[in-house]
């Protein structure tokens, strides 16, 4: 199954595919104590989650010593995988809801990731500044900008589904962003497969 993923990114490392390879058995087992992926979903991992957080590594190449603020990221998505791709970056994952950081912590320590940390609580709660925040469709972008103002440096990466261009339109004005800082990318210019078709990266630079 993790083929898909070592296919698409031929420049893995053994260290970096043998983290990936963790990724089923670790989550397949948290997913019968706690429900983080629909029970349906389970056998999709690596496409549904693990490439579709990957879609970030295909867009944006983060610079060495970058921080990544990882807001909602419910079972570590997008930045267990990010994480797993840019080892001599740190990221911060942070959620709500107690069980799903839970769960982050667990996967962590099976994959031996020491560049993770995880923060039960919301994203005001995160210290400090971060170059990035990354996200994948938790909310309307209109609610979830003010969620990070003045948490990052660069960017907001944006994971979502379907026609974005009324929301993006409208959290832009509600948030007086100017309209040239947001770009929106296809999945489906790095990924092939169905799946994508309608999924985009959004970017909001500062």
């Amino acid at each position: 199954m993790e083929d898909i993923i070592f296919r698409e990114f031929p420049a893995m490392d053994e260290r970096m595919k043998e983290r990936i390879s963790l990724l089923y058995p670790a989550y397949a087992e948290w997913n019968e104590k706690i429900n983080v992926i629909s029970r349906k979903d389970i056998d999709m991992l690596y496409l549904h989650h693990v490439l579709h957080s990957l879609a970030i590594a295909k867009y944006k190449c983060f610079e060495k010593g970058s921080r990544i603020l990882d807001v909602g990221t419910g079972g570590g998505f997008p930045g267990i995988p990010l994480a797993i791709m840019y080892p001599e970056c740190r990221f911060t994952l942070c959620d709500s809801i107690g069980k799903k950081i839970r769960v982050v912590n667990a996967v962590v320590e099976r994959l031996g990731l020491e560049n993770v940390t995880a923060l039960n609580g919301r994203a005001e709660n995160a210290e400090g500044m971060f170059d990035y925040v990354v996200s994948r469709a938790v909310t309307d972008l209109r609610n979830f900008i003010p969620w990070v103002k003045g948490k990052y440096s660069k960017s907001i990466i944006y994971l979502k589904g379907g026609d974005v261009t009324g929301e993006l339109k409208t959290a832009l004005k509600t948030n007086r962003i100017a309209p040239e800082k947001a770009t929106v990318t296809e999945i489906s210019d790095f990924f092939k497969d169905a799946f994508f078709n309608e999924k985009k990266i959004i970017e909001i630079r500062k």
